[in-house]
């Protein structure tokens, strides 16, 4: 696949293949959406806890007597019954962590990734720095690819602070350094923007 490589006004610059094994890969949904299930589950912290009736602090002793005054019968004012007290069920620390088998990531990263190309919502720019490093200049950026106010992933070769402190304050912007690149961010994104150097890390990545 062949796609435009656009300066940071927006104008052509060329043209840069996408290979076919990364950007042209089909996959069935249902490895997509195991593939989201996992990124999901693994970030999840499992610190949920709540107290059962053996756990609350609360008197041991019967709260009435059994029988002839006409209410319920009760053995413990820690009962999940009454408020404030036990928690019949309730959630437990836990590890929600799950492993999708390293092909079936990577198989499900290209098949994304192949879905946004065929469907013409990646850009590629001849370079995403952005000088000086302001909000201001993003959004001449975005404004400029025509994307602005989209849902768009930003994907660069290395880690530039220029760009993180510029794009900050810019809600539903979001961006990553190539060995990163994720199934959700990507699937949660409008448009993806890709730093023409980061092609071939993102393609070393998902084919070693």
């Amino acid at each position: 696949m062949e796609l435009d490589v656009l300066t940071r006004e927006g104008a052509s610059a060329g043209k840069v293949e996408l290979p076919d094994d990364v950007f042209n890969v089909k996959a069935k949904k249902h490895l997509l959406h195991e593939a989201i299930r996992s990124y999901l589950a693994n970030q999840r912290q499992g610190t949920a806890s709540t107290k059962g009736r053996s756990e609350v602090r609360a008197s041991g002793r019967k709260p009435w007597r059994q029988k002839r005054l006409g209410r319920a019968r009760a053995g413990t004012v820690a009962s999940p019954i009454w408020v404030g007290c036990g928690v019949a069920h309730g959630p437990k620390p836990r590890d929600y962590y799950f492993i999708l088998p390293k092909k079936a990531r990577r198989l499900a990263i290209k098949a994304a990734l192949s879905m946004k190309a065929m469907a013409g919502e990646i850009r590629v720019v001849d370079s995403l720095d952005v000088d000086p490093p302001k909000t201001k200049e993003a959004v001449k950026l975005l404004r400029a690819l025509g994307i602005e106010g989209e849902k768009c992933l930003l994907v660069v070769p290395e880690k530039r602070e220029g760009l993180l402190r510029a794009t900050n304050n810019l809600a539903g912007v979001r961006t990553t350094i190539a060995k990163d690149v994720n199934i959700y961010d990507i699937l949660s994104s409008d448009k993806i923007v890709i730093d023409k150097d980061a092609i071939q890390p993102i393609v070393e990545v998902l084919t070693h």
